[in-house]
């Protein structure tokens, strides 16, 4: 095998797929990049069982063929050559020769027997939408994914097909995110899987802001592609829980914020909080949100902010950080919180298929 490309093609390529490689691997050629040159160009591809992810790199091929290399490896050398040609040949015992202008490296790799073969999906339901809103989707409920692995069906986003509609769903029990998108797609393809968050992760890597992204969903994987790359998961086994119960009913009072004044605001105020378990308590006034925090042994922080508010006055407290995610990931200039009372579960929607649901902090007076 013998290709020319350059860096920052390759390296933009490498860049794709090395977050999929797994630094507790037990086979050693899952640390390995597999590197196939044909008449379509260079071709990446990297796994841990469990995620796979492949991408086309324009290259021009002298002589076809495949090796595996050290996925990390090779993007740290690529990383640091100049920025020119860069010529890399395999020989029959998967030794990659590297050169770059006056830069030569050696590296020993293994035979593409041993990598495990890219999954193919014959019997698959398939979606079609526009990657641009499927990315959207993602970003505006991504950070709602649990990190409890006991709760593993909770460890991933929730893709619910139904009517016509895409809804993603992420929760850790404490706050929902959920968005929805219309996409079209026959009655019979009706479907709920749960793709896990690294995949996820990965997916927001590869998904751009232009053209489709395809979805296969077999029995227990899923595929999306795009055009030059395609990810490939296992998916969370087991049934996500009823999300549709812990969104409240009709709120009681409706307040209209400036997003990121808000989110200025909560995060000065949250500046002295110490843990996890640290609350800011929102307090309602004609015209006026109090902001404050009391952090025992060390200190509080109190800011006002004017709202168009003239319902009656109340308090109700709420994890910061829970409270900042969305408005960090959320595009809008302004955003509606949506309360009921002090216990109940607050809500913040946007002007489009989005919402957030935050339980609310006991605290004391």
């Amino acid at each position: 095998m013998k290709f020319a490309v350059t860096k920052d093609a390759l390296l933009d390529g490498l860049q794709r797929i090395q977050n999929v490689v797994s630094s507790r691997n037990t086979l050693p050629v899952l640390a390995n990049a597999l590197l196939e040159a044909g008449e379509n160009g260079l071709r990446l591809t990297t796994t841990d069982l469990e995620v796979g992810i492949r991408c086309d790199v324009a290259a021009q091929v002298e002589r076809a063929g495949a090796t595996t290399i050290p996925a990390r490896k090779l993007a740290a050398i690529v990383r640091e050559l100049p920025a020119s040609e860069i010529v890399l040949e395999a020989d029959s015992k998967n030794i990659s020769s590297i050169s770059c202008g006056a830069s030569f490296f050696k590296i020993y790799g293994l035979p593409k027997e041993d990598f495990p073969p890219f999954p193919a999906f014959t019997e698959a339901k398939t979606y079609t939408l526009k990657q641009a809103d499927l990315k959207d989707g993602l970003r505006k409920t991504t950070y709602a994914i649990s990190a409890d692995e006991t709760r593993y069906v909770l460890n991933g986003i929730l893709f619910s097909f139904t009517d016509n509609k895409l809804t993603l769903v992420a929760t850790d029990g404490r706050r929902l995110a959920l968005f929805d998108s219309d996409i079209e797609f026959p009655k019979s393809h009706d479907r709920d899987f749960i793709v896990p968050t690294k995949a996820v992760n990965e997916l927001q890597r590869i998904l751009g802001e232009d053209g489709e992204v395809q979805i296969l969903a077999g029995e227990n994987l899923v595929a999306f592609r795009v055009p030059g790359a395609e990810l490939v998961s296992k998916l969370v086994e087991g049934n996500y829980p009823n999300y549709r119960q812990v969104i409240p009913g009709e709120a009681k009072e409706r307040v209209t914020l400036e997003r990121e004044a808000l989110l200025n605001c909560v995060r000065r105020v949250s500046l002295l909080s110490v843990d996890k378990a640290s609350s800011i308590r929102l307090t309602f006034g004609k015209n006026n949100l109090d902001i404050s925090s009391n952090t025992p042994e060390v200190g509080e922080a109190r800011e006002s902010m004017a709202v168009a508010y003239r319902g009656r006055e109340f308090s109700i407290a709420f994890n910061p950080e829970f409270l900042m995610d969305p408005l960090r990931n959320l595009p809008d200039d302004e955003i509606h919180l949506d309360l009921i009372d002090e216990m109940s579960p607050g809500v913040i929607k946007i002007n489009t298929p989005f919402l957030y649901v935050l339980m609310p902090m006991r605290v004391s007076q």
